[in-house]
């Protein structure tokens, strides 16, 4: 019978798990986080539970919360086990459970009275974010922020009761600014370029649309750090939650299993003090661009690589997509070939070196990530890991064939079946949409490129839509398997 885990529980669970090196309840508050994922608690949290086990920084717990009703029941789980967290580090040969107690309480999800009270708590010093690459209010085509969305069009109509987290970050600044209080930092934990940039550009635009001197006061006064993040941290499901029990004696409501590879670059630029995370692993530095673009191109762009001809050969592991000779094939050649010769120069970093040990951790098997996680949000995570390389080859003169076969590949896979005619399920935002513009695009492969939200005006770049077209109609002819050994023999165009 597995221990149910809770802070009385430890003692127990120590004898299969690491616990806390600290005393949880000696923990105060200093972080602010919205959405309290899996991703949050493999990464900030354990760095954070790290830093808490040396002794040091104890005034920097995490306060979880959220901007959507879903988020309580993240809340419900880990308010029912003290607010703990399992992690299950995992490689092809071991695995490792550990405890997490960085998190010690979580404001209830879309209440903004309640948030904008622990905002204006003089103790909390970051405002912290992993809400996904899409809860950035960006247009994809110009990777702007866009004013004119209808939830940021309500907040900067109703300051009082905001429902955004970029709603509810600038109330709470609007507050610390009103009561001569020194403003937080605002510090996003996701996977986009430049996301310091990116979280700066919403608050601010936001600001902008009814404040002109706050949004300056904000620029002025408010830091915004760009960080780089990576672990890679499927979904939980009741596969994880077996796991953990038969393996490790533990019953958790919501555990994370992880690799054990993380990495988190910051730009150390914090209005109001921040955690010595450097003593546990974390890189400062001036400018975070060279890694992030590293990483998002070849590790994210890496996935969308394999996500979409894996998803139509029907496989549905990603450690099984590695062992698929064809698809292994097809992202070597496209990284080699068009990827990584698009990614600047790295400090101290060896990008061939790099991508080799983003193959291993994509052959993972213990992970269990599955394909049609990577394949998911396309509209979102093209434009930011695929078409930036695609604009840059090209500004360069270079080609983009590999990189226009992935995008019929995406193209295809979101008409909605696979090669043997399954049904993909719904796996975007805007699924309706796409597989409207993909069933358009079998006989017209411009329409697709016609998304200029999405691709901007690359659909009138004849370098990139005759090859891309000539992709699209062999995919639909010959199939994957057909389409992509071609290309991986050359003969394809």
């Amino acid at each position: 019978m597995p221990t149910k885990l809770s802070a009385a529980t430890l003692p127990s669970i120590a004898e299969t798990a690491s616990v806390p090196g600290y005393d949880p309840a000696e923990l105060r508050p200093g972080i602010l986080h919205f959405g309290v994922g899996n991703f949050h608690r493999a990464h900030q949290a354990v760095y954070l539970d790290d830093l808490f086990a040396t002794g040091s920084d104890h005034d920097w717990a995490i306060v979880g919360t959220g901007v959507r009703e879903a988020d309580n029941a993240m809340r419900s789980a880990l308010e029912g086990q003290d607010w703990l967290t399992t992690v299950v580090e995992q490689e092809a040969d071991s695995s490792s459970a550990r405890v997490t107690a960085a998190m010690i309480d979580y404001v209830t999800a879309a209440d903004s009275a309640a948030i904008l009270e622990k905002l204006a708590d003089p103790a909390i010093r970051i405002v912290s974010m992993t809400i996904t690459e899409g809860g950035y209010y960006i247009d994809p085509s110009s990777q702007r922020f866009n004013p004119q969305h209808p939830d940021i069009v309500h907040d900067a109509e109703n300051m009082s009761a905001p429902r955004t987290a970029f709603g509810l970050i600038l109330a709470g600044l609007m507050n610390r600014r009103a009561q001569s209080q020194t403003p937080f930092t605002v510090m996003s934990c996701d996977n986009l370029p430049h996301n310091g940039k990116v979280t700066r550009d919403a608050v601010v635009g936001l600001a902008r649309l009814f404040d002109a001197d706050l949004a300056d006061w904000v620029e002025a006064n408010v830091s915004f750090p760009n960080g780089m993040v990576d672990r890679i941290t499927p979904a939980t499901s009741d596969r994880e939650r077996r796991l953990l029990a038969e393996d490790f004696g533990i019953a958790d409501a919501s555990p994370v299993f992880c690799e054990r590879f993380r990495q988190w670059v910051l730009e150390d630029k914090f209005t109001a003090g921040r955690p010595a995370l450097e003593k546990v692993g974390v890189q400062f530095v001036p400018d975070v661009t060279p890694f992030e673009t590293m990483k998002i191109r070849i590790l994210n762009g890496g996935h969308a690589t394999i996500a979409y001809p894996a998803g139509l050969l029907g496989i549905h592991f990603v450690h099984e997509a590695m062992e698929n000779p064809l698809v292994r094939a097809f992202l070597e050649k496209l990284e080699r070939e068009e990827i990584i010769p698009a990614v600047p120069p790295v400090p101290d970093t060896d990008l061939d070196a790099y991508y080799q040990q983003v193959a291993e951790r994509f052959a993972n098997p213990k992970i269990g990530d599955t394909v049609r996680r990577l394949a998911l949000d396309g509209s979102n995570r093209q434009p930011k890991f695929i078409l930036t390389s695609v604009t840059d080859r090209l500004a360069a003169g270079q080609s983009v064939k590999g990189l226009a076969l992935e995008s019929a590949l995406w193209c295809r896979y979101c008409f909605g079946t696979t090669d043997a005619g399954e049904t993909i399920e719904p796996n975007d935002p805007i699924w309706e949409r796409l597989t409207a513009q993909a069933k358009l695009a079998r006989d017209n492969p411009a329409a697709w490129l016609e998304m200029v939200d999405i691709y901007g005006n690359l659909g009138q770049e004849q370098r990139f839509a005759e090859p891309f077209a000539k992709a699209l109609e062999a995919l639909w002819r010959d199939g994957t398997q057909k389409t992509v050994t071609r290309y991986l023999e050359g003969t394809l165009f």
